[in-house]
């Protein structure tokens, strides 16, 4: 398998192919060089349907790996926003629980506890649905 070219490596070779090339090498011993045009043309168009399934499955490789890449940008710019609204409103709460409540830095402290938390339960949500499907 080491000297098998790299699109071949991670293709199996179809049996089916594999057949319908031995069969219209058979074909053409068969009846001679007079056939041999029609061979060829149902030979090629067997290779043109191989062709379009394999296009078929790139391009739908290519439209799940762009809409991954939407997710993917969504989920930065959401944890980014989060991050920037928690500090904004971590500065405030932090001034307001320092002087509101005795002592000061148990404010402090269950004020920015809340906000750990809240980025706590946002980053485990978000786990599960962020793992990339894997490729075929």
């Amino acid at each position: 398998m080491e000297s098998m070219p790299p699109a071949e490596r991670h293709r199996p070779r179809s049996s089916e192919t594999a057949r319908d090339v031995e069969a219209a090498l058979a074909a053409r011993r068969e009846l001679g060089p007079d056939y041999e045009d029609a061979l060829a043309a149902g030979l090629a168009e067997r290779v043109e349907q191989l062709a379009a399934a394999r296009s078929a499955e790139l391009r739908q490789a290519a439209t799940a790996e762009s809409s991954w890449e939407r997710i993917e940008r969504t989920s930065r710019t959401q944890r980014f926003v989060l991050g920037i609204i928690s500090l904004g409103v971590g500065v405030p709460v932090t001034a307001i629980s320092a002087l509101n409540v005795e002592p000061g830095l148990l404010g402090v402290a269950v004020s920015w506890a809340g906000i750990v938390g809240v980025n706590a339960v946002f980053a485990l949500g978000n786990r599960g649905s962020q793992r990339r499907p894997e490729r075929r």
